[in-house]
């Protein structure tokens, strides 16, 4: 690779980097804000809401990109706040199920709008 083609390979990362940031700064404010949520419980609510009826945990990290122990630690805040319920898999002891509560779903909806506004604005 050329010094030029790896000097455009970096500016173009470094431009992905600014943006994601930027994007990610603004929902996190915002989310907080209006509806007392971050972007990464946002989205973790995202994906439960719009799952089968529950969520395997492990599909969950992979989704909102978080470590295991990470996202078991933003699953048990948002349990804690009675946004959503785990519950082992009746067929497989090992694996746990994530699902929405009635408080989850209505405060997914409520900062759905603010994540699509931020979205609205930040990227186009």
């Amino acid at each position: 690779m050329s010094d030029v083609a790896e000097q455009a390979l970096v500016q173009e990362w470094h431009e992905l980097l600014a943006r994601y940031s930027a994007v990610f700064s603004a929902l996190e404010c915002r989310l907080q804000e209006r509806h007392g949520i971050g972007a990464n419980e946002f989205e973790a609510l995202e994906r439960v809401a719009t799952g089968a009826s529950k969520c395997r945990s492990a599909d969950l990290t992979e989704a909102i990109h978080l470590s295991q122990s990470a996202t078991s630690r933003l699953v048990a805040r948002l349990e804690k706040e009675g946004l959503v319920q785990r519950a082992l898999c009746d067929v497989d002891r090992r694996g746990i199920f994530v699902t929405l509560t009635d408080a989850g779903r209505e405060r997914y909806l409520a900062a759905k709008r603010t994540h699509r506004e931020v979205l609205n604005e930040t990227l186009r």
